[in-house]
């Protein structure tokens, strides 16, 4: 395992190790790959696994920290992790669980990014613009994806060249973690300058609907019938604007070769205009803009969001009752056309 990092001090990395020694009885952990900076400095990407490894049982993947900026992403998902860590130690039901569902952890996708306080990676590149896929409809200026150059935002590298390293290392781990099996679902968690939170699934590339839309449908209802309470607003991220380079919309492109199996990307956009309403002087903050500042403010959003993570993992592992059937799929299909399209 590498050494912790010694170049900058990233809190996030430096708490992602100690849990990794807390769980290093149950967790699997390798290091994905292995980010440098322009001036030589290296960091790991961890992906940290535990629970069931057997290809016949459903998995969740939760990532972070693929934008550098929005650093309290790569909270949620470590603070769900070390919740977990902690469990291990006493909860039988827990160990229960985890015989039938494999849960896998990248909480810190981008560490260049966010060692260097940016959107994109060390060069300049952003990952969710970065996959080989074109949007079908105008995508708004800029926001929807650039090649103009690396020193703008929203940059989505070279035309034809490989994806950023950053970017294989999330499509390995969800195609040998995820994609590999019968029923997946995955979360990324972002923040975005929004007055609600949102979560979004594909496509972001065109307005039309995924193929696994009842399923999605079906997940939202059991998620309103079970957190009556949730201020969420869940939807395509096509109602909000068409992007190009979409990592997930690639990724479900990807498992769509495999019609037999069922893979639900989520994308977690938490509402930062929530925090900066509360604290204006956020907004003067490159930093603030996307992550709550307070502490106090931090721990209430670590600790709100955790509740949708460990319903989206019991989800997974009762997926066979809940999901439509043949008698009720059409139904599920009629009222998400109804709803979203």
């Amino acid at each position: 395992m590498p050494s912790p990092v010694t170049s900058y001090n990233l809190h996030e990395l430096n708490a992602l190790q100690r849990i990794i020694k807390l769980g290093a009885g149950w967790l699997h952990t390798r290091v994905v790959q292995e980010v440098r900076l322009p001036d030589g400095a290296s960091y790991p990407v961890y992906v940290i696994a535990l629970g069931n490894p057997s290809r016949e049982v459903p998995a969740v993947g939760f990532f972070g920290g693929v934008h550098g900026l929005e650093r309290i992403g790569a909270g949620v998902v470590i603070s769900y992790l070390l919740g977990l860590v902690m469990r291990l130690k006493w909860d039988s039901t827990l160990h229960q669980q985890l015989e039938s569902l494999r849960l896998v952890f990248m909480p810190i996708v981008n560490p260049g990014g966010m060692v260097l306080g940016t959107r994109a990676n060390p060069w300049g590149v952003d990952l969710m613009r970065n996959a080989p896929v074109q949007a079908q409809g105008k995508v708004p200026f800029m926001v929807g994806g650039q090649r103009l150059s690396s020193a703008l935002p929203w940059y989505q590298g070279a035309r034809n060249s490989a994806m950023e390293l950053e970017s294989q290392a999330v499509c390995e781990v969800v195609q040998e973690e995820l994609l590999a099996r019968d029923f997946s679902i995955a979360v990324d968690c972002h923040s975005g300058f929004g007055a609600k939170d949102r979560i979004w699934f594909p496509y972001a590339y065109k307005r039309e609907p995924i193929s696994h839309l009842a399923e999605m449908h079906a997940l939202k209802s059991i998620f309103i019938q079970s957190q009556r309470h949730h201020r969420y607003i869940i939807e395509p991220q096509s109602r909000q604007y068409l992007t190009h380079g979409d990592l997930w919309d690639y990724l479900y492109l990807q498992s769509s070769t495999k019609p037999d199996r069922i893979f639900l990307p989520l994308t977690l956009e938490m509402g930062s205009w929530l925090w900066v309403r509360k604290n204006p002087r956020q907004f003067f903050s490159r930093l603030g803009i996307f992550n709550p500042l307070m502490e106090h403010r931090q721990q209430r959003v670590l600790r709100q969001h955790q509740g949708l993570l460990d319903f989206l993992s019991r989800a997974a592992s009762s997926h066979a009752v809940w999901l439509p059937n043949q008698a009720n799929r059409a139904s599920h299909l009629a009222q998400a056309l109804y709803e979203w399209y």
